[in-house]
């Protein structure tokens, strides 16, 4: 009888624990889709935030734009070093055309991971630097995040022609559209931080 109970006893706090993660993991996806409206792709930009969100911790807004443009960063340096080396493959077989596509779509990728990196670089400065310059900042960060998302246009509709075959264009298109909407979100996922920065100072200095 005594093992019973005891089996019962663990069995309810193994359920009881899981109904808590799972009450836990609901919190934070509510949180999350309110946080995302501002996003194109909002499924994407819940997916990729749920994992920094715990119960003891939901992300502010300045921390939800980091880890989107964080993430962003790190997808397109991944997009990088594939198309590098595809690109390698192509010079080796002499395949001039291909390459040169190919090198066209490395040098859009490659200053639009330059783009990024200072972006990331720049929202970092904005937690050590004066209020004075938030809006200097801001317009840079804008402006390389969307200067990135031309980047990543261009080589996905310009680039990709009848040159490549189909199998290598699918890959490579498919590696820069993640990078596409991961800038897109990231941009976003900002604007709704800086909105909110903006609020908070105005109720803090009417």
């Amino acid at each position: 009888m005594a093992q019973i109970i005891l089996s019962l006893l663990v069995i309810s706090l193994t359920i009881f624990g899981f109904l808590g993660k799972v009450e836990s993991r609901s919190r934070a996806r509510m949180y999350l889709q309110a946080q995302c409206q501002p996003t194109i792709y909002f499924d994407l930009c819940v997916r990729t935030l749920l994992p920094y969100t715990t119960k003891k911790e939901l992300p502010s807004p300045r921390r939800l734009a980091q880890i989107t443009l964080t993430t962003c960063l790190v997808k397109a340096r991944f997009t990088k070093v594939y198309v590098d080396m595809i690109a390698k493959q192509y010079n080796k077989t002499k395949n001039h055309r291909e390459y040169q596509a190919l090198e066209d779509c490395l040098n859009q990728i490659s200053y639009g991971v330059n783009q990024i990196t200072q972006s990331v670089k720049e929202l970092q400065q904005m937690d050590t630097d004066v209020e004075e310059k938030f809006v200097w900042h801001e317009s840079n960060i804008k402006s390389w995040i969307s200067a990135a998302l031309t980047d990543t246009t261009t080589c996905m509709d310009g680039l990709l022609g009848d040159t490549l075959g189909n199998k290598v264009k699918s890959m490579i298109k498919a590696r820069f559209l993640n990078v596409k909407q991961l800038a897109s979100n990231s941009l976003g996922m900002f604007n709704r931080f800086t909105a909110r920065h903006r609020a908070s100072r105005a109720i803090r200095n009417p």
